[in-house]
């Protein structure tokens, strides 16, 4: 169970970390940290609206690193 909560906070830091961290697949993971990025630098460069989607798949990718079995 602690594994969880951690794997479930850094996903809510970086998406993708809590997924590693489990050791779910490492390609998941890191499509998951590309995704993050991406969306992090469309928030910068496009419109802060994006945040409000980067904010969500972060919640998305904690839920997933918490829920892993």
């Amino acid at each position: 169970m602690d594994k969880a909560i951690i794997a479930a906070i850094l996903s809510l830091i970086l998406p993708g970390l809590g997924q590693l961290y489990q050791g779910q697949e490492q390609k998941k993971g890191i499509i998951f940290i590309v995704v993050a990025i991406i969306l992090g630098s469309l928030n910068v460069a496009v419109t802060p609206y994006i945040g409000i989607i980067s904010f969500l798949f972060a919640i998305y990718a904690a839920y997933d690193a918490y829920t892993y079995e």
